[in-house]
């Protein structure tokens, strides 16, 4: 029993620190997304948008700070965005999720390591091109090649990874092509390729392009009905092929097994 007892305190402590790591990534990536748009270095202190004051360590503590502060800078009183809280939340809780899933692999290491990348880079992508309707290609293409490199670590054959790669990008180049750029930005074609990389399988990147375009075109009713936007407006895709692929990644292979039992 003391060793029952042992090996759930130790896994409730594994699960606890992975929730804090990922809440830490998470304020990271708040930063790394300001200042990728601000196009500044990620050297030197956080500080406030708006009156530039230095945020102290004790009011930079994930999630925390935000309700302790209620909600305002210390220094000018101005609202804290909620993004803030909400991706280090998100970041935090599925860091977790990814552990619980990947725990059990024997390929652990490299299939955690992958999969955190990914949902880091989907983290920024959806935060990103949702606020300003722009892919961050400085992310983009870095991470390709990181997800690339640990996908062939996997085992997962080089010819394989091209294919699917290219069939990313050529998928959403022809309807860049066909729309003449109105239908959707150069910046999703690349995001086509990290998709192809990270997900080699037709079946998924099939599930990823069905959620992603399904919550694309609800969203966009939506909007419409409560009269957020007209029919000449632009709405980012990369958001919704990011909460695609994160649904994907999660629970893509329950999602498809579900789907062919309907038929067998």
């Amino acid at each position: 029993m003391t060793i029952v007892n042992n090996f759930y305190y130790m896994l409730t402590l594994s699960f606890a620190w992975v929730f804090i790591i990922g809440l830490i990534v998470g304020s990271f990536l708040n930063c790394l997304i300001w200042r990728l748009y601000k196009n500044e270095t990620l050297g030197g202190r956080s500080y406030c948008p708006r009156c530039r004051s230095i945020i102290a360590w004790y009011d930079n503590i994930p999630l925390l700070s935000f309700f302790l502060l209620k909600g305002r800078c210390r220094r000018c009183h101005e609202k804290i965005s909620w993004q803030y809280p909400l991706v280090e939340f998100v970041t935090g809780s599925l860091f977790l999720v990814i552990f619980q899933m990947d725990r059990l692999s024997p390929d652990f290491s490299f299939l955690l390591m992958r999969d955190w990348f990914l949902v880091i880079t989907l983290v920024i992508i959806f935060v990103y091109d949702f606020r300003w309707q722009l892919v961050p290609m400085m992310i983009v293409w870095p991470m390709s090649l990181v997800i690339l490199i640990l996908n062939l670590s996997l085992g997962i054959p080089w010819v394989t990874l091209v294919f699917f790669g290219a069939l990313g990008t050529i998928f959403f180049y022809i309807q860049y092509f066909l729309t003449k750029k109105r239908g959707l930005g150069e910046g999703d074609i690349w995001l086509g390729l990290l998709l192809g990389l990270a997900f080699p399988d037709a079946g998924s990147l099939l599930l990823i392009m069905v959620v992603s375009y399904g919550v694309g075109a609800i969203a966009s009713l939506i909007l419409l009905w409560l009269r957020k936007k007209n029919w000449q407006s632009r709405i980012a895709l990369g958001p919704f092929l990011a909460l695609g692929a994160i649904i994907t990644l999660i629970w893509g292979e329950r999602i498809i097994n579900w789907y062919l039992q309907l038929f067998s």
